[in-house]
């Protein structure tokens, strides 16, 4: 069976590939296919912008698709960056830009207000059938200062509950285990699964 990752970020497609290591499924990108645009992420949740993801490349591609969109929440700032969080430090923005907006915004703010929420929605959409939609979260805190070099995006600075490290202080194989994309992808496995097992013996996306 092939899936088509509605993304072209590298780390994620590294993340989710490593994930869904799964005997019989062939994972595809975007770049596979040819004059494939980017999809604008304009909607307003995680939940719509996966979705409006999905349903594009499925509609492009007529292979199944699987897409993600995640947003940290922080509580200070009354959950943002949220949805915006690719975004926070403006178009074309860093991951460090991000990070270091975020760092600023709480500049000053004690440990015990610095509490955040990671979420991760992921979409499978089968040509034909309606979307599936998981979602993953983890709790934690923001770091007072970047810490760590592995991971993307805000891993340097966000520290799960019950931990002291941040997500880019741990091996890929270990945050994938309590991340919110983690436990996300560990539900779409078990969707994809039981998928394989129902289209069995037919052909399926394409």
């Amino acid at each position: 069976m092939e899936i088509v990752l509605a993304t072209r970020n590298k780390n994620k497609i590294k993340e989710i590939s490593r994930a869904l290591k799964i005997p019989g499924l062939n994972i595809l990108t975007m770049d596979n296919f040819r004059n494939i645009p980017e999809v604008i992420e304009d909607r307003r949740t995680l939940k719509e912008n996966a979705l409006k993801k999905a349903s594009e490349v499925n509609s492009r591609t007529g292979h199944i698709s699987l897409s993600d969109d995640s947003g940290l929440e922080v509580d200070f700032l009354k959950g943002a960056p949220g949805v915006y969080s690719a975004r926070f430090a403006g178009e074309g923005c860093t991951y460090q830009d991000n990070n270091n907006k975020l760092l600023r915004s709480l500049d000053g703010v004690p440990q015990s207000k610095r509490g955040a929420l990671f979420r991760t929605v992921i979409v499978i959409k089968v040509p034909g059938r309606e979307p599936v939609v998981v979602e993953g979260r983890c709790r934690g805190k923001i770091a007072f200062k970047n810490k760590g070099s592995r991971g993307f995006g805000y891993d340097p600075i966000f520290i799960p509950s019950n931990y002291k490290k941040t997500y880019a202080e741990m091996s890929l194989s270990y945050k994938n285990r309590i991340s919110h994309r983690g436990k996300a992808l560990e539900k779409a496995k078990r969707v994809l699964l039981s998928l394989m097992k129902k289209l069995s013996g037919r052909s399926v996306g394409g």
